[in-house]
């Protein structure tokens, strides 16, 4: 009967054993996940400002050229050039606008995958969470199952 019992002790430990690495490699590989994610998207931040940034500059100095062009050719043509540079004004205008309406956009995605990702761990975690406490009450039930086994053939060996 002592044998029994050492043998269940150790397939109990065992089992605890490899639950408990389970948990912690499953809790490691998720932060390692958010970490990823999070500088993935500090990147992505980063290149888009950097991306807005230098198509403000290239249509700053593309307005600027235009705008000398148009003056020098109107004055040797000699026409107004108050249309052509209102004109000039608009598209730069709706460029820079569409530019920060896309910067925008990808910031509020970038930021909807990292809440997505942060819920998935989160289930996750929860999830593991949930298996370890059901293999806790399984060890638990098998020991004391064990535990009223070895009570009763104690008692039936000091009847007879």
């Amino acid at each position: 009967m002592h044998v029994v019992v050492v043998v269940v002790v150790v397939v109990v430990v065992v089992v605890v054993v490899v639950v408990v690495v389970v948990v912690v490699v499953v809790v490691v590989a998720e932060v390692v996940v958010v970490v990823v994610v999070e500088v993935v998207v500090e990147v992505v931040v980063v290149v888009a400002v950097v991306v807005v940034v230098v198509v403000v500059v290239v249509v700053v100095v593309v307005v600027v050229v235009v705008v000398k062009v148009v003056v020098v050719v109107a004055v040797v043509v000699e026409v107004v050039i108050v249309d052509v540079v209102v004109v000039v004004v608009v598209v730069v205008v709706v460029v820079v606008v569409v530019v920060v309406v896309v910067v925008v956009v990808v910031v509020v995605v970038v930021e909807v995958v990292v809440v997505v990702v942060v819920v998935e761990v989160v289930v996750v975690v929860v999830v593991v969470v949930v298996v370890v406490v059901e293999v806790v009450v399984v060890v638990a039930v098998a020991v004391a199952a064990l535990q009223d086994q070895y009570l009763r053939m104690i008692k039936w060996e000091k009847v007879t």
